[in-house]
């Protein structure tokens, strides 16, 4: 057991303009020490891989067990983890109760990694409601899709199909 003094706080915020296209994500890690920002900007991607991306970075940058609260503003993360779903997905091969593929099956796989290997509490958190780390995440997030040398969402671009009517456009 990890004692509840002293908690990590890690805010996350994800961004896409077009959804998909150009996304972002956001994180502000909070912990006794000081805290550390975190941003990066994706080409082509979707919002929800942005919230996720930036949960996984936030957990991804501690380097030791650590009893974390973990606010978000993004529904899709926080009740996938809060209600159990995450567990149901994971049960079935990763797939929903209808028997469909889960979307984002490779960010899910890493947050759930990342998670056992902490205690986190999710907190969800309204977003664009005047929080300052929500919103300064938001920034972050906004910024980094808008920014210079977007990096490849090579587990969103990959799992594309090519549509037949249109050969040669990706």
């Amino acid at each position: 057991m990890i004692p509840e003094t002293n908690p990590v706080l890690i805010f996350t915020d994800g961004a896409c303009t077009g959804n998909p296209g150009p996304g972002g994500y956001g994180v502000i890690v909070k912990q006794h020490n000081g805290s550390q920002e975190y941003a990066q900007g994706y080409r082509l991607t979707t919002n929800n891989r942005m919230e996720l991306l930036a949960a996984i970075v936030g957990l991804g940058s501690l380097k030791q067990r650590s009893h974390v609260k973990l606010y978000t503003d993004s529904k899709y993360v926080a009740d996938a983890i809060n209600l159990g779903w995450v567990d149901a997905w994971r049960a079935r091969g990763w797939r929903k109760a209808d028997k469909t593929k889960v979307l984002n099956p490779d960010l899910w796989q890493q947050f759930v990694r990342l998670i056992e290997q902490h205690e986190v509490e999710m907190i969800w958190v309204k977003g664009h409601a005047g929080h300052p780390e929500n919103e300064r995440c938001d920034k972050l997030a906004v910024d980094a899709a808008h920014g210079k040398n977007l990096l490849v969402d090579t587990g969103y671009e990959q799992s594309r199909e090519i549509p037949k009517s249109q050969p040669g456009l990706f």
